[in-house]
């Protein structure tokens, strides 16, 4: 019964020239969208190792210079191009690519890819992720809309009843049959894209098994729609109903369920100006030390404890410079200072997070949005992640100066220089995403809420299938 509904179903549904152009159409996107991505990804590459490599070399070459000035003189993190990507951009487009790292300032990424396209980009982007998103849904909706209503407007459904056919068995025919060439084009998509990017050299790290994961997350999301379509099609009268039913039940999961749970959250945990942060940690500078201000209270307060501990009258008979300790100790200060405003701003993230997750029980788009970027490290997430750590870096680099400073000079010796030589000491800045079981990890609410939505509809089907 169940391979004789597949075949009868897949026979219709090939012969229907419309529903063949429809497929030909998003397949010919997919495709499109998939060598889009592939060259961006390919050139994006290219031009972070170029830049990489010309900073680094920018950096060893400036010659004999005081280290305080190499601080400010500063150097690049760039933000690698991470492999699944090429399948979901996530926010990448929204997000700067590289970080300046100087003395004193903690300054957020830029060079957007969004900031620099044209007023064209409000129409969208022909990406992997908005095909697999928001297109293969709408062609579920084509392909099973009418899948039971059908029946009854030919009058084959009684037919069907007086043969004594097995309600579940005939409703897993037809699901097969809608399944089947959905898992067939993700699993090309998926496989194309593996074999892109594990034969990519010298650059990022590709994982099967994270590929295989994603894949996973998208046969769920196209599970959870099979499920609604063929369950408005059971329960409709006529096929009519049951495609704009459909087409409502999209709209609102994929378009209205993400723009509300965004507009809530950013309404409950709003996250401040960019004045207002700014603003915030100037002030908090100005009420600390100051690493260029010897005269000021923290700095006096500062001079009397290193005294104290070195057991000695004067700065001046301090072992080291003590101008480039206070700059070091000022340096401290202002990374506290911003990793309380930043971490302010991680915690309004996260309460944003949750109150998306409590909402994804409105919509699977949610859930399987919030993996998807995870899983390819192009969330916002992962993007906290690159930028702590290039914090880290700066804040390690400005103790590598600073220290060399203090070491190798006398208090009042502004003019130091350090070796040429010396600049090639500081290590490379290099970022590893998190792995895979960590992000799963991380996101396991989001895995249950998928989970819940594809057992809720699979009961559903079942149930109605009870009442043909």
């Amino acid at each position: 019964m169940i391979g004789k509904t597949f075949l009868k179903e897949s026979k219709e549904l090939w012969r229907d020239g419309r529903v063949r152009i429809t497929f030909a159409i998003v397949v010919l996107l997919l495709g499109i969208a998939v060598w889009i991505s592939a060259r961006q990804y390919h050139n994006i590459n290219e031009q972070y190792q170029i830049a990489e490599k010309a900073e680094r070399a920018v950096w060893d070459n400036q010659g004999e210079k005081n280290p305080h000035s190499a601080a400010h003189y500063g150097t690049y993190a760039f933000k690698p191009k991470y492999p699944l990507s090429l399948v979901d951009q996530g926010v990448d487009r929204y997000v700067g690519t590289s970080i300046f790292l100087e003395a004193h300032n903690r300054n957020e990424a830029q060079f957007s890819a969004a900031a620099d396209q044209t007023g064209l980009a409000r129409f969208g982007d022909l990406t992997p992720d908005f095909i697999l998103l928001f297109i293969l849904p709408l062609l579920i909706i084509l392909l099973g809309y009418n899948s039971f209503t059908k029946e009854r407007e030919m009058g084959t459904l009684t037919l069907l009843k007086s043969q004594g056919i097995t309600p579940w068995k005939w409703a897993l025919g037809k699901w097969t049959a809608l399944f089947l060439p959905i898992f067939l084009v993700n699993l090309v998509l998926f496989l194309i894209a593996g074999l892109v990017l594990s034969n990519l050299k010298d650059f990022g790290v590709f994982s099967w098994g994270s590929l295989f994961t994603l894949f996973l997350v998208y046969i769920g999301y196209y599970i959870i729609f099979i499920n609604i379509v063929l369950f408005i099609s059971l329960k409709a009268k006529k096929s009519g109903i049951a495609l704009v039913l459909s087409l409502s039940v999209w709209i609102l999961a994929c378009l209205a369920a993400p723009k509300a749970a965004s507009n809530i959250a950013e309404t409950k945990h709003p996250y401040p100006t960019r004045q207002e942060f700014a603003a915030n940690v100037l002030k908090d500078k100005r009420n600390g030390l100051d690493g260029h201000n010897p005269w000021s209270k923290e700095s006096k307060m500062l001079e009397q404890k290193v005294l104290a501990e070195y057991g000695v009258d004067s700065i001046h008979k301090l072992p080291f410079n003590f101008d480039a300790y206070r700059m070091q100790k000022g340096e401290e200060h202002e990374a506290e200072i911003y990793f309380k405003h930043y971490n302010y701003l991680k915690e309004q993230y996260s309460k944003q997070s949750s109150l998306y997750q409590g909402l994804a029980v409105l919509s699977p788009y949610l859930p399987t949005r919030f993996l998807s970027m995870a899983v390819a490290r192009t969330d916002y997430t992962a993007h906290w992640d690159f930028s702590d750590a290039a914090e880290d870096y700066r804040i390690a680099t400005q103790k590598f100066l600073n220290d060399h400073f203090a070491e190798n000079s006398s208090y009042g010796e502004w003019g130091y220089l350090a070796e040429a030589s010396f600049w090639s000491e500081l290590p490379t800045f290099s970022y590893t995403p998190p792995e895979l079981n960590m992000v799963l990890s991380n996101n396991a609410s989001n895995i249950w809420i998928l989970g819940a939505w594809i057992a809720v509809s699979f009961g559903m089907l079942l149930l109605t299938t009870k009442t043909i």
